[in-house]
């Protein structure tokens, strides 16, 4: 038999959402429920797909059961396509499973042709609105379809307004329509060669087509990526009995929520326009009145709609977004959906259904989005603003927020017009463990080079701070600070606005408002805690950003990165000296100074996190990240060391590395300078010992993570050197201590030798940034330079440093996890990579059994919210 590529509305369903798209289910759902719906059919996603894999045509077998369909629809209708008698005409909507915005514009009054359209004058007795529509589908099916820009059409239509001295479109006559109507189908004949088709089925095909079409546009494609959404999920058609809404003053059309989208609050919200078809509201092309005034002007329909409003919320159990026509005072439903929200309504909308007994407390956590809890914790512009104002460039949107204020060039220069109460966004053409006192300081960043988890991207989001980075855009000259986007030269000084929700630049001022975490957050955060799993660790270098973490609920730090804390105040001299030390005597004399300071830093670190877990990673980077580039600070050095300014020279260039990331750096620099590993033990060990005496209620069990081992023997030789050291410590001190030593999974030959590295690692953290750039052979830094080609081309759907590439670098997670556990069954093993806090990976990380996940602060509410829905999605 067949397979069924087409439906009715009476023979599909809610339940039938991934074949039938989410609007054609909505629309069968409401047929189903009896509400006045134009009769009609959908064409499946999956016919979409198959347009794709026979490279772009709608084979026969499709094509046969859209006639069959077509003479269905004609049946129930009792009209027909191209009929003199009764002229049936259809709108055309595309409807993919998940709601995209923008997609594909709806095309109305396809049938029309210059028969129907006198046909359809005469019998209504209503030439203008005959001709109103037979000119709108000409526009709409040259704009939609033909890819005319409609700007065209408008221009005409200006035109024949300005001549006729009107300024709105309903005040034009049946004959200047029937005019413009013969004006556009000579512009389409000029812009296409081609006769404006005048059969109804060559029109129906041709948009059919375009709706399949409209899936793979740029803007679908980024929309998707932005939103998890796969393409090969492709988009459903529905073809739809016309009810009109510009038939005069007793005809309308309109959109309402149930619900206000922006706050939550319980009441209806909603516009309609009198004498209008659907594009009319959405394009703004008139003032629409206020739903409340329906009331005014067609009582009964305000009524029955008021009945539709509440069969439908207490059916969905959701706020609804809806449009509606009014054919001569008789309603029609269009569309109803789960409607768009705000994170704040989301959160209160959850809320109250569980209040008012709509649904249980396991479907409110389920039904927010965790990605839309970004714009609670962060400032976001004032939208008001934001409407009135285009963006000059657009790049990755690196860490949400939104930041306004002067450009500067250097992290320097950040910090002192911060410190003289200056509002600064500094700009670089990427960022470095040096900047991060400058980034400290500044409202926002804004890089030209670096992808999701570059440096600027991974620190940005520790700190809550704004961060738009990879702007190839923009021509950059450091030298003379001044960079040159969108045609436009900006100086030091120049305001400028960044949006880190969506990556946009825009110049000027545009006022933010700041993050408010509303009542509904602490209630929603409770329930997540009841249901989850997976617990959540912060990713936090300073007692600050631990601070912040555990107010939004880390349960402990998952990764602390030691080396960030070297870049504060003078230590990083010190840590300098002992990188230009000729002999290990030096070097520990070096370190000794930046002892009591690492040690300083970890029990602020534990009194944060009141004897909850903590994970240090030792020094990771590459030494020639820390070494000073600037000559003053190179003289200062060689003054200190004793040394020639050549010679400290020659010492920074032989640092120098091709493949830095695959280079000196990791465990590799603990086999090389024990004494490093040596100093960091003590400081950690001392710290914990303090902080237990202290609070002989807390359990306080540090976690030291040795970076980048690939082979065994490297941990083992690491370990010796921490165990010594600590077992040292704790025997001095006199006083009972627990610790662990474990390791980060980073390189994939850990992975697949996990086994044998479990005999000495008592827990496994999985860095999922190195490992997916080791498990690639991509750049993590130079990966925006190809990425944009391999999204065209389908290669990649999305950014595999954003959203954990679970087929590749998973395989090999739950490798290392099935092999390390048979092993050591009882070790604990985490995530501390980006992510830790995107939704789609966190819940591959519950599905794996991990134990935690971690992540920047701001996003731990996001990985809270994901856990519980992972795990009662396993339900």
């Amino acid at each position: 038999m067949a397979k069924k590529w087409v439906y009715l509305f009476t023979e599909g369903s809610a339940e039938m959402k991934n074949l039938l798209g989410g609007k054609g289910a909505n629309l069968a759902e409401m047929t189903n429920l009896g509400l006045p719906v134009p009769q009609g059919f959908t064409i499946t996603t999956e016919a979409c797909t198959q347009y794709y894999e026979d490279g772009k045509v709608i084979n026969d077998e499709i094509m046969e059961q859209i006639m069959e369909y077509i003479t269905k629809m004609e049946d129930i209708t009792g009209m027909k396509f191209g009929d003199k008698e009764n002229p049936l005409l259809v709108s055309v909507r595309s409807g993919s499973r998940a709601s995209m915005p923008g997609m594909m514009d709806t095309i109305l009054n396809l049938g029309l042709n210059e028969d129907v359209v006198e046909v359809l004058a005469a019998k209504s007795g209503n030439p203008r609105w005959a001709w109103d529509c037979y000119r709108r589908f000409i526009q709409m099916f040259s704009d939609v379809v033909m890819e005319v820009g409609k700007k065209y059409f408008e221009e005409l239509i200006d035109k024949m307004k300005e001549e006729k001295g009107i300024e709105q479109d309903v005040d034009l006559t049946a004959e200047d329509l029937k005019e413009l109507a013969n004006q556009f189908k000579a512009e389409y004949k000029k812009k296409l060669g081609e006769e404006f088709p005048a059969d109804p089925k060559v029109q129906l095909m041709e948009s059919v087509k375009a709706v399949f079409r409209s899936w793979d546009n740029p803007r679908a494609n980024v929309y998707r990526r932005d939103n998890d959404i796969p393409y090969s999920w492709g988009t459903a058609v529905n073809v739809q009995m016309m009810a009109f809404g510009n038939m005069g003053d007793t005809s309308g059309t309109g959109v309402a929520f149930t619900r206000d989208p922006a706050t939550g609050e319980k009441h209806l919200m909603g516009e309609f326009l009198i004498n209008a078809q659907g594009e009319d509201v959405v394009a703004g092309i008139r003032t629409p009145q206020k739903i409340e005034q329906l009331k005014e002007v067609m009582p009964e329909v305000y009524e029955q709609f008021i009945g539709v409003c509440h069969t439908l919320e207490n059916h969905y159990r959701d706020m609804q977004d809806m449009e509606f026509t009014i054919q001569d005072k008789k309603l029609y439903m269009l569309q109803t959906r789960n409607g768009k929200r705000t994170a704040k309504a989301a959160l209160t909308i959850a809320c109250d259904l569980v209040d008012e007994g709509m649904i249980t407390e396991e479907k409110a956590v389920r039904m927010i989005d965790p990605r839309n809890l970004d714009t609670l914790l962060h400032p976001q512009f004032d939208t008001e603003a934001l409407k009135k104002t285009e963006p000059v460039g657009k790049a990755l949107a690196a860490s949400p927020g939104a930041a306004c204020g002067k450009i500067v060039f250097t992290a320097e220069d950040a910090k002192a017009w911060h410190e003289k109460g200056e509002k600064v966004v500094l700009v670089r053409l990427e960022t470095s463990p040096e900047d991060i006192e400058g980034m400290k300081a500044a409202q926002g960043i804004l890089t030209v080079r670096g992808g999701m988890t570059s440096h600027a991207a991974v620190v940005a989001r520790g700190m809550g701070t704004c961060c738009v980075s990879g702007c190839s855009e923009i021509a950059m000259d450091e030298e003379n600070k001044k960079f040159t986007l969108a045609g436009k030269e900006y100086h030091e000084g120049d305001w400028l606005s960044l949006d880190g929700s969506t990556g946009k630049i825009y110049d000027g001022i545009i006022p933010t408002v700041d993050a408010a975490i509303v009542g509904e957050f602490g209630r929603i955060m409770a329930w997540t805690d009841k249901y989850r799993k997976l617990k959540v660790r912060t990713n936090a270098d300073t007692p600050e950003d631990a601070k912040k973490a555990r107010e939004l609920g880390a349960e402990g730090i998952g990764l602390c990165r030691t080396e960030h804390m070297f870049f504060e105040g003078d230590r990083i001299d010190a840590f300098r000296e002992m990188i230009c030390s000729d002999t290990v005597e030096e070097r520990e004399a070096a370190l000794e100074k930046i002892l009591p300071v690492q040690q300083g830093d970890f029990e602020k670190l534990y009194e944060a996190l009141e004897g909850n877990p903590v994970t240090i990673r030792f020094l990771d980077p590459p030494l020639h990240e820390f070494v000073p580039t600037e000559e003053e600070d190179i003289k200062k050095l060689a003054d200190t060391q004793g040394k020639t300014v050549e010679q400290i020279k020659t010492i920074i260039d032989s640092l120098h590395e091709f493949n830095p990331m695959m280079g000196h750096r990791g465990c590799r620099l603990a086999v090389t300078y024990p004494e490093i590993a040596k100093m960091q033990t003590k400081a950690v060990i001392r710290a914990a010992i303090n902080v237990q005496k202290a609070h002989a209620d807390w359990k306080v069990c540090p976690e030291i993570m040795i970076p980048l081992i690939s082979d065994d023997k490297e941990l083992k030789f690491v370990k010796k050197i921490v165990v010594e050291t600590a077992d040292a410590e704790i025997a001095a001190a006199g006083i009972e201590l627990k610790y662990e030593v474990g390791t980060m999974i980073e390189i994939p030959r850990a992975c697949i030798t996990a086994d044998v590295i479990a005999k000495d690692a008592e827990f496994f953290c999985f860095g999922t940034n190195d490992l997916t750039q080791m498990t690639y052979g991509f750049s993590r830094d130079d990966a925006g330079k190809f990425l944009n080609a391999y999204y065209d081309t389908k290669i990649f759907e999305n950014d595999p440093f954003a959203k954990l590439d679970q087929v590749g670098v998973g395989k090999l997670m739950e490798t290392a996890i099935q092999l390390g556990k048979s092993v050591r069954p009882d070790m604990h093993v985490g995530i501390c990579g980006e992510h830790g806090g995107d939704p789609s990976s966190v819940e591959f990380c519950h599905k794996i059994g991990l134990d935690y996940v971690s992540c920047s602060p701001f996003r731990v509410p996001i990985a809270k919210l994901a856990a519980a829905q992972a795990a009662l999605n396993e339900k």
